[in-house]
C-alpha cells in the first residue's frame, strides 16, 4: 500500500453549444502513478442535468488488483460570481470494475444554459477538479519490481541451463556450439593457456568465450568490420595477454586484417575517383557526339537556296 498525492486542475469546455457528442473528455492529467480525466455529459446522462465524472484513463497499464480510494471534489465555476459556483464532493474506491465515479445530477441544464446564469459564458464552461488519494493499492513500481524479479529468475535459470549444458575442453567449460572452435584453437595453439592461472570455472568460461568472440570478430568481412571494431579487438587482445593467454599469433592476424582494411579503404577512394573521371569522360563523349552529329546533318532546302 502506498500513500497518495493530491492535485487540483481546471478544464475549460469550449464551444459548448456546438458539441454534438453525448460525452466529452478532458485531456488526461498525471496524478500519482497513473492518468486521470474528467468525463462530461453536456446534454445529461439520464436526466436533464449536466453530469460529470472522474475516470482512470490508463487503467490498462496498472497492475492486477489495483485500487485507489479517492476524495473527488468538482466545481462548475460561475464566471459572474464565484459565490454562485456549484460544488459537489464524493469519496470512492476506484478499481478494475469501477474505473469512473462522479455526479449524475451536477447542475440542471436549464441553469447551465441560462443566458445570464454565469455558468456558460462565450460558449465556455469552466470546471475545477480536486483529486486527493487516501489509499493506493497496487502501483506501477510494484509491478515493475515483479517483472524485474521474473526477468532475474529467467536469466538465472538460463545461466544455470548453460552451465548444465557446458562441455569441458582442455579445462574450460564451453557451450556445445563452441566446442569445435575451442578444440581447433588448442590443436593449432596448444600452449595458448599455459600462463592462464585463473581457477574459477565461471571466470575461465568467461575468458574463453571472450577469446572465441574476438576470433569471430576477425572472421567478419572487411565491409562489416569498422576501424572501431579493430581498435576494440586490439584492446581485447591486450586484456587477454594480461590474463596470461599467448595470443601473439592473433596479434599478427589482427595486423594483417588492419593492413587489408587500409588497402580496402584506399582502394575505395581510388575507385571513387576513377568512377568520377569516367562519369566526366562519358559526359564529354556525349557532348562531342552531339556536336559531330549536328555537323554531319544534311542541309535543308532553305539552307542551300
Amino acid at each position: 500500500m502506498a500513500k497518495g498525492v493530491d492535485k487540483k486542475f481546471c478544464w475549460e469546455i469550449k464551444n459548448f453549444f456546438s458539441l454534438n457528442s453525448e460525452r466529452c473528455n478532458s485531456v488526461p492529467v498525471v496524478i500519482g502513478d497513473c492518468k486521470w480525466r474528467l468525463v462530461a455529459f453536456p446534454k445529461g446522462y439520464k436526466a436533464d442535468y449536466f453530469s460529470l465524472y472522474l475516470e482512470v484513463a490508463d487503467f490498462q497499464s496498472l497492475p492486477c488488483g489495483w485500487r485507489r480510494y479517492v476524495k473527488f471534489r468538482a466545481s462548475i465555476v460561475n464566471q459572474l460570481s464565484q459565490e454562485l459556483s456549484v460544488q459537489q464532493e464524493t469519496h470512492r474506491w476506484f478499481d478494475q470494475n469501477a474505473r469512473g465515479w462522479g455526479f449524475e445530477n451536477m447542475l440542471p441544464l436549464t441553469e447551465l444554459n441560462a443566458i445570464d446564469g454565469g455558468f456558460l459564458v462565450n460558449e465556455q464552461v469552466m470546471i475545477v477538479a480536486e483529486v486527493e488519494f487516501h489509499e493506493v493499492i497496487g502501483t506501477l513500481d510494484e509491478s515493475k519490481k515483479i517483472i524485474q524479479s521474473n526477468d532475474l529468475l529467467n536469466k538465472t535459470q538460463e545461466v544455470a541451463q548453460q552451465v548444465k549444458e557446458s562441455i569441458d575442453v582442455n579445462g574450460f567449460q564451453v557451450l556445445p556450439s563452441q566446442v569445435e572452435s575451442v578444440r581447433r584453437i588448442f590443436e593449432k595453439h596448444p600452449e595458448i593457456a599455459v600462463g592462464f592461472q585463473v581457477k574459477n570455472q565461471h571466470l575461465r568460461k568467461t575468458f574463453m568465450n571472450f577469446l572465441v568472440n574476438v576470433i569471430e570478430t576477425l572472421c567478419q568481412s572487411l565491409q562489416e568490420l569498422s576501424n572501431e571494431d579493430l581498435v576494440e579487438v586490439d584492446i581485447a587482445l591486450t586484456y587477454l595477454k594480461d590474463a596470461g593467454f599467448k595470443v601473439d599469433w592473433l596479434e599478427k592476424k589482427l595486423d594483417q586484417v588492419k593492413e587489408k582494411k587500409e588497402k580496402e579503404q584506399s582502394g575505395l577512394v581510388m575507385l571513387q575517383g576513377i568512377e568520377q573521371q569516367l562519369h566526366d569522360l562519358m559526359h564529354k563523349c556525349e557532348k562531342k557526339k552531339s556536336e559531330v552529329l549536328s555537323i554531319g546533318a544534311p542541309l535543308k532546302f532553305d539552307d542551300v537556296v
